[in-house]
């Protein structure tokens, strides 16, 4: 019995742990994407760039919430 709740219990930290890897994972692509755009499309147009920064990251957010938050 006791077996099994440490195995359970080894099961749900690594669960965890795998779904801090994956959030640590989804922050680093989206700042890639948006260093990305700005260096490629909006490099001299602040305000251009301020806005489509704050879309990206409000997708980002919207992605997050819908299929990465704990249920």
């Amino acid at each position: 019995m006791r077996a099994l709740q440490e195995q359970a219990i080894g099961l749900a930290m690594g669960t965890e742990m795998g779904r801090q890897v994956a959030v640590v994972l989804y922050g680093v692509a989206m700042v890639a994407i948006i260093v990305g755009v700005d260096v490629a499309f909006f490099r001299n147009h602040f305000w251009e760039r301020l806005a489509v920064n704050i879309g990206i990251v409000l997708v980002f957010a919207a992605f997050y919430v819908s299929f990465l938050s704990r249920p």
